[in-house]
């Protein structure tokens, strides 16, 4: 998550992370869905799929200019959006990705949610779908 906040900052990718509405730190498992599966991290899922992810941030609050939000919608870069958005993040978003589609940006933790043993495994799919980008390079 701290990733995204620092691919904003330098320009990688659009918009910015701000206080979480409530001004609380949140540490929780929320829900996310799969907006897109043209990125390095859904090649593997499908669009529609609901994933239980962790997330832990105080500063996840994704958000942007009108124009902006617009040209990401168009072009298919919300790769994530909350089902119940926790933070405030505008238009639910939980991730988006570079108009290369080789840089994503999401607070959730995937790589936190790989076994029952850890309360979901549904990060796996997005750990498969990076390894597959890696393999493919």
């Amino acid at each position: 998550c701290n990733g995204f906040q620092v691919l904003t900052e330098a320009g990688l990718l659009p918009g910015a992370l701000q206080k979480n509405r409530g001004l609380k730190f949140l540490c929780a498992t929320t829900t996310l869905r799969v907006e897109t599966t043209s990125s390095v991290l859904t090649s593997e899922l499908a669009v529609g799929d609901q994933l239980r992810i962790p997330i832990n941030h105080f500063e996840g609050n994704y958000t942007c200019d009108p124009e902006t939000l617009s040209v990401l919608k168009a072009d298919d870069r919300v790769v994530f959006r909350y089902v119940d958005n926790p933070n405030g993040s505008i238009d639910d978003i939980a991730g988006i990705c570079s108009s290369g589609r080789n840089v994503v940006g999401l607070m959730p933790h995937p790589e936190r949610a790989i076994s029952p043993l850890l309360g979901s495994d549904d990060g796996v799919g997005v750990l498969r779908s990076l390894l597959r980008a890696a393999t493919a390079a």
